[in-house]
């Protein structure tokens, strides 16, 4: 098939189509305009063969030639042609009554131009020295959940954020290995530059506008003595100059648990109690064979039993009475909009979260005002602030109980009341939970003023800014049960304020090629803290509950408050030469209160350059588009708890002097000071490489890293003569080293269908290099196996006997062991099993981090797919998963998890001990915890067109998403990744679904 066609020339003003035309060929209207024009590269110039030319909503389409020259024919001048092509910024251009378009595309070279925050400042991406990193946001936005950590999973090689198994809940947080033993191993949090010690869920996701890491020493230096553990900075929205946007969103999620795990049902409850039973229920010798003459009845307890000794009739689930299928309902408004003299955003969310345990809820109410005005031509001044205010009322079954009910008993009596202790043990009724009466809140108010002065020397500007949080929290309970069943009310209140105050001196200066920017900060911290709880027991009612805590026979009250302080000073020098040669160099001097009165200051230096190796006149590699290497060495601090390097104070026992007397109170000592404790001090070294290539179709960054952290804070054992068993003070040393990857690519960019890929990859390996020093003089440093210390190996190193197997029918059995309990291996071959036969058996720490990115684009559809996995081979990130049963009155009593595959004489192979007896030793068995995990899956349509013009929308968007859809792993258990295993204490991680809408006016 084939169209020709060609132009009379000399006339510019119609065209004579020629048409070559064979069978499935469209006839070109003799209408149509022929458009021609050239495709040139903004940088080189040069032409750029294989443009797609599309005419907009269209079908027609053509491709720029070797030469960069197209030839395309549209319909009418209203015709919009779109220019695009792997590696530039997409270019539209409306025909008018132009015949000859040329088009000059941009690189968009990996974002280059893009603006990170890198503490106290910004800068380009292509000037940044440390490891800092802008983690993606948009791909994730549309995930059913409460929490922006959430949304931070396997998107950002080096952060580890966890799963969460509780509403509202917020999943651990760290960055790159641990650094400490003793000391804090927070990531810090910064928020709109104020340190935010608030909770992340009271953040309403919705409000953020961008969220970078700052992993290296380098990076992180800025902020000294808290920054040992990695930084995260959270920037919320601004007013964007234009017209008035008015955006709402709505969202509606399911939550259940990711996998189908419940107790057992009747029949096979009653079965693992005949197993429990084994040698009684089935003939010897091999106790294979059923025995006909045993009675099950008499082995139950008799709490389920009738009045007649017959088993109860009931097959009661107590699993699916305490639990549902969970909820987020989550309404978003926002009003946003600015001049060149005032910009303004106004935010309010309504976010309700109904886990799958009754009772577990969580509600947040947030509203925030963002204002920044230019006061004058040298004056700009803002507030960033916002209140949140969650409700957690309720108190949920325990969880633990619900799953070790029996499924032949009920609740509740033939009265319809609730059982107290449905075992006629001491083990109360789960359900009885539901009878509180709980009125717990934590109200959150967060408000950052500041001001930017531009000073009269060119370049110099000075920003001030006082950042304040304020925290309320109310936990008031009563509970008829509670207390040994006589009842108990409390009333406990929680107030917390700090401020944040800098003041922030910049100079930029300009001298040819030469470009220095400077940076002086001093600012100071304060933090307050207060804490008192009323309570009484012994109720004879509990009408009025926890508002007349004087009806109570026994009356309580608890109170402490605290208090620290911190200052700090910092100058940074960042310089670059014609944007080839980068520099940056940090000191900064941190003191904080709680620190030892001969170590209440330290220092903090770091420096990191930057080479931009395609810049040079001699880099002449085509299909490299752009290529830095950095390097940056520093010092980050790590401080300990406040009050820890003083002698402590408690009360002691009560004492009545004389007959008669009063009650006194003693005091007494409760820990040494040690005046001699500092900083523990984390340095590193960072190398990194940042490529594009094949005209930005291939992106990425890859890191390696070492640190080093000494004068650890710990706990020292020292000898109980001293009237003490230990002090905390400076020991040791911890190294981490590690790989990051984080490759882009752009697959296809093919007219209507774009397809992209994003790859993190991540390794840590962490070693304790020293401990306590050589203390016996012997040349050898000694490890610390009470405390699961030991040298060259990492701290999550797993110290415990090795099993092999489970013990069988018929085979010589040691003394202290029998059939189905474990086979230890006995390490030294002395023929005993003791202490002297454990072993380093591995790490519970992952061997690597990798995820994987896939977004596609048709047309006005994206679908996103989001691949999580954590991987740890055969001796790392292991975890003890052992369901165990022996024989006792608790074991027959208690049911278990359904389909736990427990040995008996006729499964010799099962995987978890059952035994008549306890052993000796009764060892875990270590299980892998690897899994990949289908995350986040997110399919999304945005409205274009008539129908929007119509409603005078700026932006209409629909989608479904889904969250933790599958789990692949040999983990057995409610869930690897947050190391819930098959006993009843666990809890599962939430599969949701949830469909959306986002629309802005």
């Amino acid at each position: 098939m084939a169209i020709s066609t060609s132009a009379n020339a000399g006339n510019s003003g119609n065209a004579t189509l020629v048409l070559n035309i064979k069978p499935g060929i469209a006839v070109i209207s003799q209408a149509d305009i022929i458009i021609t024009g050239k495709v040139t590269d903004e940088k080189t110039k040069s032409p750029i063969p294989g443009v797609s030319v599309k005419v907009k909503n269209g079908t027609t389409t053509a491709v720029t030639d070797e030469n960069g020259v197209y030839k395309i024919n549209v319909a009418n001048e209203q015709t919009v042609l779109l220019f695009s092509y792997i590696g530039y910024d997409v270019q539209e251009v409306t025909v008018g009554n132009l015949k000859n378009i040329n088009v000059v595309l941009k690189s968009s070279q990996a974002n280059l131009d893009e603006v990170v925050v890198v503490g106290y400042g910004t800068q380009k991406k292509a000037d940044v020295t440390g490891s800092v990193v802008r983690a993606n946001l948009d791909d994730f936005r549309n995930a059913p959940t409460t929490n922006v950590a959430n949304l931070l999973q396997g998107t950002v090689p080096g952060l580890n954020v966890g799963q969460v198994n509780r509403a509202g809940a917020t999943p651990s947080i760290s960055i790159r290995g641990q650094n400490t033993l003793g000391g804090n191993q927070n990531v810090l949090i910064i928020l709109d530059g104020v340190q935010y010690n608030g909770s992340l869920t009271s953040i309403n996701p919705d409000d953020i506008a961008s969220i970078d890491i700052l992993k290296d020493a380098s990076a992180t230096a800025v902020y000294g003595a808290q920054a040992a553990n990695g930084v995260i900075l959270i920037t919320s929205r601004k007013g964007a100059i234009g017209r008035t946007r008015i955006s709402f969103s709505t969202q509606y999620a399911t939550q259940k648990p990711n996998i189908d795990l419940k107790p057992m049902a009747r029949d096979e409850y009653l079965d693992h109690i005949k197993y429990l039973y084994y040698d009684e229920a089935f003939l010897a010798p091999d106790f294979t064979k059923p025995n006909p003459a045993f009675d099950l009845v008499s082995k139950v307890d008799a709490s389920m039993k009738d009045a007649q000794g017959n088993l109860l009739p009931n097959d009661f689930s107590w699993y699916d009475d305490a639990t549902k299928t969970g909820s987020i309902i989550d309404n978003q408004l926002s009003v946003s909009g600015g001049t060149d003299k005032i910009n303004y955003l106004l935010s309010g969310s309504l976010t309700r979260n109904s886990g799958f345990i009754n009772n577990d809820v969580f509600k947040r109410k947030t509203i925030r005002a963002n204002i920044e005005t230019k006061a004058t031509d040298w004056l700009t001044i803002g507030l960033q602030s916002f209140g949140t205010f969650v409700n957690e009322d309720g108190v949920e079954p325990n969880f633990v109980d619900i799953n070790l009910m029996s499924p032949l008993i009920l609740p509740w009596d033939n009265n319809g009341n609730l059982k107290i202790n449905p075992f006629n043990t001491n083990v109360v009724n789960p359900l009885l939970n539901y009878q509180a009466r709980d009125y717990d809140r934590h109200n959150y108010f967060f408000a950052n003023v500041y001001g930017n002065v531009q000073l009269p020397v060119k370049g110099l500007s000075y920003k001030i800014s006082f950042g304040n949080n304020y925290r309320l929290d109310f936990k008031n309970i009563s509970n008829m049960y509670d207390a040994n069943l006589t009842g108990q009310a409390s009333k406990e209140n929680t107030t917390y304020y700090d401020y944040t105050f800098d003041n922030l001196l910049t100079y930029n200066k300009v001298i040819g090629k030469h470009n220095f920017t400077g940076t002086l900060l001093y600012g100071a911290i304060e933090r307050d803290n207060s804490y008192t709880r009323a309570y009484s027991t012994g109720f004879s009612r509990l009408t009025l509950g926890y508002d007349n805590l004087q009806q109570g026979t026994n009356r309580f009250a608890i109170s402490n408050a605290w208090k620290e302080t911190l200052n700090y000073q910092m100058f940074r020098l960042n310089y670059n030469f014609d944007s080839k040669y980068l520099f940056t160099g940090t000191i900064r001097r941190d003191g904080f209160s709680g620190f030892a009165e001969n170590n209440k200051y330290g220092i903090f230096p770091s420096v990191s350059a930057g080479w931009d190796i395609s810049k040079e006149s001699f880099f002449k590699v085509n299909w490299v588009d752009n290529l830095k290497l950095r390097v940056g060495y520093g010092v980050a601090g790590n401080q300990t708890t406040r009050y820890s390097s003083l002698a402590n104070v408690g009360v002691s026992a009560s004492y009545v002097f004389g007959d008669g007397g009063s009650t006194q109170f003693g005091q007494q000592v409760n820990s040494l000071s040690n005046p001699d404790l500092k900083w523990e001090r984390t340095t590193g070294a960072n190398l990194g490489l940042e490529f594009t290539l094949f005209k930005n179709r291939l992106s990425g960054v890859i890191e390696y890293y070492d640190t080093k952290t000494t004068d650890l804070l710990y706990s020292v054992n020292i000898p109980v003569i001293t009237g003490f068993s230990n002090i905390l003070t400076n020991i040791g040393q911890l190294n981490n080293k590690g790989l990051e990857v984080s490759l882009n690519s752009k697959n296809i960019n093919s007219g209507q269908f774009k397809w992209t890929s994003s790859l993190n990859f991540a390794r840590n390996v962490n070693k304790v290099v020293k401990l306590l020093g050589d203390l016996n003089g012997d040349g050898v440093e000694d490890d610390l196996p009470q405390s699961g210390l030991f040298i060259g190996q990492p701290t999550a190193v797993i110290y415990d006997y090795q099993v092999n197997g489970i013990w069988q029918v018929g085979e010589k059995i040691p003394t202290g062991y029998s059939p189905g309990t474990y086979r230890i291996v006995d390490q030294n071959g002395d023929g005993v099993i003791n202490a002297s036969d454990r072993a380093v058996l591995g790490s519970s720490a992952p061997a690597y981090r990798i995820s994987l990115l896939n977004n596609f684009q048709y047309k006005n559809f994206t679908l996103s797919i989001f691949l999580n996995s954590v991987q740890g081979g055969d001796k790392s990130y292991l975890a003890g998963n052992t369901p165990r049963l022996i024989r006792d009155d608790n074991s027959i009593r208690n049911n278990y998890l359904s389909g736990i595959d427990f040995w008996s004489p006729d499964n010799p192979n099962g995987k978890y001990p059952r035994s008549i007896v306890s052993a000796t030793l009764n060892p875990p068995l270590f299980q892998n915890r690897s899994f990949v995990r289908l995350q986040d899956v997110s399919l999304s349509y945005k409205f274009s067109g008539k129908l929007i013009e119509r409603m005078k929308l700026q932006n209409l968007n629909v989608f479904v998403s889904g969250r933790n859809l599958a789990t692949w792993t040999s983990w057995d258990g409610w869930d690897p990744e947050t190391n819930q295993g098959l006993t009843n204490d666990g809890r599962p991680v939430f599969k949701g679904y949830s469909v959306g809408l986002n629309v802005t006016f």
